[in-house]
């Protein structure tokens, strides 16, 4: 689903360089549960934003479902955006004063559903997350543990192939993490491929691999014992 081979990815201010991505070779099979660690500056962030196509390497070659991903123009890259990818964030990034059923049916209009269409497959999804009855509540009206499940069906409406979420329970207690994992790794169970971003060695856990990277470079790739987070919940 994902083949990264030998990616460089460096940062200019002046007359300064930082390598920040040196030489990443990294696959993803479809289905799997992947997690990426690493300290502040490891380069997780910018490993997660090539693979997002939010950022380009300098250097080195990314395949996505049989695509190679390389000098794609904004309106390009938007669109495999929403062709391939589904985002979930640390901050939600919902939208204020839309309902919950608003935010997840959003990306189906930029994909040019029918209304009707757009609210069935909403609803679904809502209904997916646990989140049906409180389609019409707004952001504000909603605990973290369901914003972030309002933020996991959005991002699962546009039937992405790969699930890109960062840090998404870095904003949240304990047992609402174990909740939103709970989710993510039943999704994962259905077959979704999912590259779950985090500090957090537990939640790292609840994933099937762990990559770990520091100082640009993965010095550790390593299947796990999955931790199912349904125990804690």
């Amino acid at each position: 689903m994902i083949q990264i081979k030998d990616l460089h990815k460096s940062y200019h201010m002046g007359s300064n360089s930082l390598h920040v991505l040196k030489g990443i070779n990294f696959n993803v099979e479809e289905g799997e549960l992947v997690s990426i660690m690493g300290s502040s500056g490891s380069g997780k962030s910018t490993l997660l934003n090539i693979i997002g196509m939010l950022d380009e390497a300098d250097q080195g070659s990314y395949t996505l479902d049989g695509v190679v991903i390389k000098d794609l123009n904004e309106k390009i890259a938007a669109k495999y955006r929403n062709q391939f990818l589904g985002f979930v964030f640390q901050s939600f990034n919902l939208i204020n004063y839309k309902s919950a059923l608003d935010n997840v049916s959003m990306p189906l209009y930029y994909q040019g559903l029918k209304r009707k269409e757009r609210t069935e497959r909403a609803m679904h999804y809502l209904e997916k997350v646990g989140l049906a009855d409180w389609h019409h509540h707004l952001p504000s009206e909603l605990s973290g543990g369901q914003k972030q499940r309002v933020a996991i069906a959005r991002a699962l409406a546009s039937e992405p192939k790969v699930l890109l979420a960062d840090e998404p329970t870095g904003a949240l207690d304990s047992k609402t993490s174990y909740g939103v994992m709970e989710l993510i790794q039943g999704i994962n169970d259905e077959g979704k491929t999912i590259l779950v971003v985090t500090h957090e060695d537990d939640i790292a856990h609840m994933t099937k691999r762990i990559v770990n990277l520091k100082d640009g470079i993965i010095i550790d790739d390593s299947l796990v014992k999955q931790v199912r987070a349904k125990q804690y919940v």
